[in-house]
């Protein structure tokens, strides 16, 4: 069979969907090199920074590595502006939905909400925004670790003269995480906490 012969899903045989659900599996295990394609066209988005968007993922990867972050962290780091291209009024809830299935639920919620965090830095200078838009989130048990996020590893990530680590260092990371269980337990780690940083591990890097 190359292709199904139903022209409404609710007319599509057993046979066919087992063989279009094969096609799905195969599709999902080249995800991460669609994702890393993705990301080399950020240099095609928005302008008027010194850096490009695909500048601002790798460097805030890099210092997320460089501060001895775990993978779920330097892969978020990474993808967090993804959307920027496609959803540009909710670019994070466009990424963190990529991540979702695949990293610690702590990390997809800080790429979900860092838009909300991030107005502390520029929403003063503008009309209509609200500074302190992160407040809608207080009490939440990752408020903190999305202020870090956005304090160490985005806001500061414009940096023409920042030493970054080229994409390609990033792509067996990128590669291990897409390629785990989708909404496996013992990756979400539902209410777990891990610290962004770990000088030990950051030390040896």
């Amino acid at each position: 069979m190359e292709k199904v012969s139903f022209t409404q899903m609710k007319d599509g045989t057993k046979e066919e969907y087992e063989f279009l659900t094969a096609h799905e599996i195969d599709h999902t295990k080249h995800t991460a090199d669609r994702l890393l394609t993705a990301l080399v066209d950020l240099d095609k988005s928005l302008s008027g920074y010194q850096i490009t968007r695909l500048g601002h993922s790798v460097q805030s990867a890099t210092r997320a590595w460089r501060d001895g972050a775990d993978i779920d962290w330097v892969v978020s780091a990474l993808l967090h502006d993804i959307g920027d291209i496609y959803a540009p009024y909710n670019h994070d809830e466009y990424a963190a939905t990529i991540l979702k299935p695949f990293v610690r639920e702590q990390c997809s919620w800080c790429v979900q909400t860092h838009g909300d965090f991030q107005m502390l830095y520029y929403g003063h200078h503008l009309d209509g925004f609200d500074q302190n838009k992160r407040e809608r989130h207080r009490g939440h048990p990752y408020f903190d670790d999305c202020a870090e996020f956005c304090e160490r590893w985005d806001q500061a990530s414009f940096d023409p003269d920042y030493d970054d680590l080229p994409l390609e260092f990033f792509a067996p990371m990128v590669r291990e995480v897409f390629a785990r269980k989708p909404y496996d337990p013992k990756v979400i780690r539902r209410g777990e906490r891990v610290p962004l940083t770990d000088a030990k591990v950051a030390a040896e890097r």
